[in-house]
């Protein structure tokens, strides 16, 4: 399978919309009082469980290092999505949200680092925008931003996740997404698990199951396996910091969703914000030289 960088964008934009729309069934997740390690664990063995059900002829002849790979892949997306979850606890949903976003600032310098890969000049421009756009996303302006402990922590985890992004993009690539997708899932699964039963079993009696394991099944089949597996797909065959800003915009279609279906109001910060970060993606796809100046023919 072979997919052109304009093909692997939109896999990452879909991606990015089913994220977007899932916000909304994981509140209701846990307004049912389901906590956030049991609903990784559901979530990453209902991903497992259906790529080992559609790709098992690929998944059954995993080498040594796939399996590496995918471990490796695995942790990655595990600790970024616990750190994340756990920093939420100690602020608020706005500060969260924005911090996270600075994955997109990190991509770039990730790749320079681990691989000597300097940004292109229009990174920058566009990263600045995607920042200002989630800011008014979250409404920092009209809110105010103060740092808390959960704030630290929610800087860490978009480390992780810039790191995933990175990771998909040029290591993982020398395995199967096929492989990558199981693994993942597994991770996911077994390490949510083992969070849970060390930390959350004093919550397990107050879950309200008949509330909760609709949007868990939904989760696991759409946000989990459909989602990351467009993802890994996609990320083989772009460049890292433009999926990076196409992922990003979970957060745009996140307030979209949460505008449609009555969980917040539709506000100017909102239009704002959005506007700006599809400029964004738009600066990092567009060949902007060749639309201003044109081919130059040789005489």
């Amino acid at each position: 399978m072979k997919l052109s960088k304009i093909q692997a964008n939109l896999l990452l934009l879909f991606t990015a919309i089913i994220w977007g729309a899932s916000y909304i069934v994981v509140k209701q997740a846990t307004n049912a009082q389901m906590p956030a390690g049991l609903i990784n664990a559901f979530r990453g063995l209902i991903f497992a469980s259906l790529a080992y059900l559609f790709f098992h002829k690929t998944i059954n002849k995993m080498s040594r290092l796939d399996f590496r790979i995918g471990l490796m892949a695995g942790l990655i997306n595990f600790v970024g999505y616990q750190i994340q979850t756990i920093g939420l606890k100690y602020t608020t949903p706005g500060n969260n949200a924005f911090l996270t976003a600075i994955y997109v600032v990190l991509v770039p310098f990730v790749v320079w680092i681990m691989f000597h890969h300097k940004p292109e000049l229009k990174s920058y421009p566009a990263i600045a925008l995607c920042i200002l756009g989630m800011m008014f996303l979250t409404n920092i302006f009209g809110v105010g931003f103060q740092l808390k402990i959960g704030d630290f922590l929610t800087i860490i985890s978009s480390f992780f996740y810039a790191l995933q992004i990175v990771y998909f993009g040029y290591t993982a690539t020398d395995s199967s997404p096929w492989i990558v997708a199981f693994m993942l899932g597994a991770i996911q699964g077994i390490a949510g698990l083992i969070w849970s039963l060390l930390f959350e079993r004093g919550s397990y009696t107050s879950i309200n199951w008949q509330a909760a394991i609709g949007p868990i099944i939904i989760l696991g089949i759409f946000a989990s396996f459909g989602a990351q597996t467009m993802q890994i797909v996609g990320q083989k065959f772009t460049d890292p910091t433009p999926a990076g800003l196409i992922l990003m915009t979970e957060s745009m279609f996140g307030s979209f969703f949460s505008v449609l279906f009555g969980f917040e109001p539709f506000t100017a910060h909102l239009l704002i914000g959005g506007v700006l970060i599809v400029v964004a993606i738009l600066i990092m796809q567009l060949n902007l030289r060749q639309l201003i100046f044109g081919n130059k023919r040789s005489s």
